[in-house]
């Protein structure tokens, strides 16, 4: 810029004197005055530094430079010798970040990570820190084989309806808890496994409904039908080879639709009272069944005693059944020794003022052969 300002300068001709400011004259002429602090030094600047290369660079990157002069590379970059240089550091520098973040692997306890060279499967990592070709050639995927996968049917507060074997509808609900049991083909069988997993347990779960009567759904038989869905899902994604392994099936709702929710509820309740008339009725013969057999029991000690004294035996038979009998009768008979009976109307005596005015009726002629002692009409 000295230099520039030398050959632009006015000639001496068309010079004129310029007024001097507060710090005198600039000093080129030889005019004395004290010095302009912010004027150039006495012999001119010194010349700056030369930039090294990575200064080039970083100031080309900032925008700070770039004129019109031959210095520039592509785009703007430094280039020759250094440029080079740098080029060369910056892509080892890229190179080994990616083959850091591409090659070494951390696999979990709970995870295994598959692995493939160019798409085809080479193998399975264990959990630890694992190293395998950086990528594009291998590629890892991790996937957790201890996770307990929990899938609900429906999802939301909507209805599941399902038709039952005796042709009644019913509103289920259900879940099927899964977990992987092979990476490998869970990773590669399967495109969609949570989707494939869901139409698996959904079509399960109807074949055996439909297979069922409503109380069976309803009642005691769920603890079956769960069993039975979580092995014929496992049996249709053994057939895909998912590597899928099913945990258990649960049933949370097995009801009737919401539009026939009362009638529902008056046929369980009536299904209930049948079942308590049942139980009922069981326990009464069972009442019956041991008064028999006590009363069976207590005929054979009689037995035991007729075959020892069969004359005695009939006799206080004879009298206990009399007894029983006559217990119930207003009529009383009185035996007397002389063979005469006579006929006691003990059931007028409380209508009578005075008892004693009952005669006793003597008995008819047809009673004149008087039956043998101990015998009693």
């Amino acid at each position: 810029m000295t230099i520039f300002s030398r050959w632009f300068r006015r000639p001496d001709i068309l010079a004129t004197e310029t007024p001097k400011g507060p710090w005198g004259g600039s000093g080129d002429d030889g005019n004395s005055g004290p010095r302009n602090p912010w004027a150039q030094p006495p012999g001119g600047r010194k010349p700056a530094a030369k930039p090294t290369a990575l200064d080039e660079f970083l100031r080309k990157a900032r925008g700070s430079g770039g004129g019109g002069g031959g210095t520039g590379g592509f785009g703007g970059l430094p280039s020759g010798a250094n440029a080079r240089g740098l080029w060369a550091i910056g892509v080892a520098i890229i190179a080994v970040v990616w083959i850091l973040f591409t090659s070494v692997h951390q696999i979990g306890p709970q995870q295994r990570g598959v692995v493939t060279y160019f798409g085809k499967y080479a193998g399975t990592l264990d959990s630890g820190v694992r190293l395998t070709m950086p990528a594009p050639i291998a590629d890892v995927t991790v996937v957790d084989v201890q996770k307990i996968r929990t899938d609900n049917f429906p999802v939301g507060d909507g209805e599941n309806l399902t038709l039952t074997g005796d042709q009644n509808i019913i509103d289920l609900a259900y879940s099927v808890r899964w977990d992987i049991s092979d990476p490998r083909d869970y990773v590669f069988q399967l495109a969609e496994p949570n989707d494939t997993v869901r139409a698996a347990a959904e079509s399960a779960m109807r074949a055996v409904v439909a297979t069922t009567t409503l109380d069976q759904a309803i009642g005691t038989g769920r603890t079956v039908i769960e069993q039975r869905v979580a092995e014929l899902t496992q049996q249709i994604l053994n057939d895909y080879k998912s590597g899928v392994r099913i945990q258990g099936v649960a049933i949370k709702q097995a009801a009737a639709p919401a539009r026939i929710v009362e009638d529902f509820n008056a046929v369980t309740a009536a299904q209930q009272e049948a079942i308590a008339n049942l139980n009922q009725s069981r326990s009464y013969a069972q009442q019956v069944v041991a008064r028999a057999q006590g009363e069976a029991a207590s005929f054979d000690k009689v037995y035991e005693q007729y075959k020892l004294a069969p004359e005695v035996t009939r006799r206080r038979m004879y009298y206990e059944t009399m007894e029983a009998v006559l217990a119930k009768s207003d009529k009383t008979i009185v035996e007397t020794p002389g063979g005469v009976v006579p006929y006691l109307p003990l059931s007028n005596a409380k209508r009578l003022p005075n008892p004693e005015a009952v005669q006793s009726t003597p008995a008819p002629a047809a009673a004149a052969a008087a039956p043998q002692p101990g015998a009693a009409q």
